[in-house]
């Protein structure tokens, strides 16, 4: 689009065109760690449970990769709501580099201290050593997660959802056939079991990055250049880590104590995890729905607020609770007529089978509850008010949570279904607080750039 279309870029997105791409790339995405659950689970219910908590470790990895995703999602969408696109190419370049290097790190980390994360979240020592080895192959690699993360969140910021989706699906494609190749020794490769799905994970996601680059190019309206990616610019950094650091806050306390909780379901006993390894397993496809629509809702927010259009935003996004929450409700409320049979897709065990069906009812609830939280903390953070839902987060999550999970679940001995319950009551109490920050329309004083018309001689800047 050139400078002779006065159209503005966020009337040429519907919810609809830019959701089902990423509802269906994050349905895609989850398949990775289950179709390596679902396939070891031939094998044994041992090797399902310490690898599905391995992978509990990895999402938590990539779930902190998101805090530049997410600032570069903002600030991207913002400016070109603005027309300022050159600025987002450059501000693109800058995140993607910030990433690689975190990702870098962090497999590092994983690499030397992963056996260490094992121990502390109690997981049955007959477990450890397959969980450290999957978890070392996968984590010395998580670095691609991190440059897919940010590339992938820069292509959406333009309104492009359906390119990172097929990507993700060839991802999928390859994943699945090198597990059948390397799981099970099909077609004469080597039977390797844990270690075979973890290369498989590995080279699919490498294949996938060299692919999501490719597109980059092509998708976004100013090319990067190879400088933008060593030259940073503070004010850059600023936007970004401005949503991004308190988007990582938010993370970092729901995954640690997630974890922290996942300790408890150790103390519970075997049956319990991987109980919940699988009942998690079907859940996080509850989730998918929410967070795609939490999702396109945040690129056509950013840009309307880049815009300078509130009322159009506010509006926007009470509609799309309203869907989030309908559509959820009908989704999990069909999953729990057949609950026996979803989680007699993991296991014959009565005892399992029974525990996850108790838990997949009680989802009919707290699904629900959790797209507040989904839809509408990805607003206020593409509004610029990434602060306030950190301390909700925090305040919810380790004040009722936590505590709530241990009284339940060990204390009184009510077990798995304990736990969900303080899940439940998290989920509902902290997505309360956002529908009431959103209505209290706080957030229409954070935007994080002003539109072209506002802002002097961007020149070639302007153009998207």
């Amino acid at each position: 689009m050139t400078l002779s279309d006065h159209t503005p870029s966020w009337k040429k997105l519907s919810l609809y065109a830019v959701t089902w791409p990423i509802f269906v790339d994050s349905v895609l995405r989850m398949l990775l760690g289950t179709v390596d659950v679902f396939m070891l689970s031939r094998i044994s219910d041992k090797a399902t449970g310490a690898v599905g908590l391995a992978n509990e470790i990895i999402y938590f990895c990539i779930m902190m990769f998101g805090f530049v995703g997410i600032g570069t999602s903002v600030a991207v969408s913002q400016y070109i709501g603005a027309r300022r696109a050159k600025e987002a190419s450059r501000i693109s370049a800058m995140a993607i580099s910030m990433n690689l290097i975190f990702g870098i790190v962090v497999s590092i980390v994983i690499v030397c201290f992963g056996e260490s994360l094992l121990r502390m979240l109690h997981l049955n020592p007959e477990q450890i050593g397959i969980a450290n080895h999957y978890l070392k192959i996968i984590g010395g690699f998580i670095w691609v997660e991190a440059l897919s993360y940010a590339v992938s969140s820069v292509i959406r910021s333009t309104g492009n959802t359906k390119s990172v989706m097929f990507v993700t699906l060839g991802v999928n494609l390859l994943h699945m056939g090198g597990n059948y190749l390397l799981i099970f020794g099909n077609l004469g490769f080597p039977e390797w079991g844990v270690t075979g799905a973890a290369i498989s994970t590995v080279v699919s996601r490498l294949l996938g990055i060299v692919v999501l680059f490719i597109l980059l190019y092509r998708r976004i309206a100013v090319p990067i250049q190879r400088k933008d990616y060593v030259r940073w610019k503070a004010s850059y950094a600023k936007q970004i880590l401005s949503i991004g650091l308190p988007a990582a806050g938010e993370h970092l306390s729901y995954q640690s104590q997630y974890l922290m909780i996942i300790g408890f379901v150790n103390m519970i006993g075997i049956t319990a995890l991987n109980t919940h390894v699988y009942v998690m397993n079907v859940s996080n496809y509850f989730m998918a729905l929410a967070l795609a629509i939490g999702m396109g809702t945040e690129i056509i927010v950013g840009q309307m607020v880049g815009a300078g259009e509130m009322k159009e935003a506010y509006r926007r996004l009470m509609k799309s609770v309203r869907i989030s929450f309908l559509l959820t409700l009908a989704v999990v409320g069909t999953a729990a007529i057949f609950r026996h049979e979803l989680i007699g897709l993991f296991t014959k065990d009565p005892e399992i089978i029974a525990a996850g069906a108790s838990i997949f009812l009680l989802s009919i609830i707290l699904e629900p509850g959790r797209t507040f939280n989904m839809v509408i903390i990805n607003s206020l953070r593409a509004a610029g008010d990434a602060r306030f839902p950190v301390l909700a987060g925090v305040i919810s999550m380790w004040g009722v949570s936590v505590p709530l999970a241990y009284l339940l679940g060990v204390h009184f001995g009510i077990g798995l279904l304990g736990v969900w319950i303080a899940f439940t009551v998290d989920e509902w109490l902290r997505g309360v607080m956002m529908l009431l920050r959103w209505r209290s329309r706080v957030w229409e004083k954070k935007a994080l750039v002003k539109p072209a018309s506002v802002v002097p001689d961007h020149g070639v800047e302007a153009q998207i």
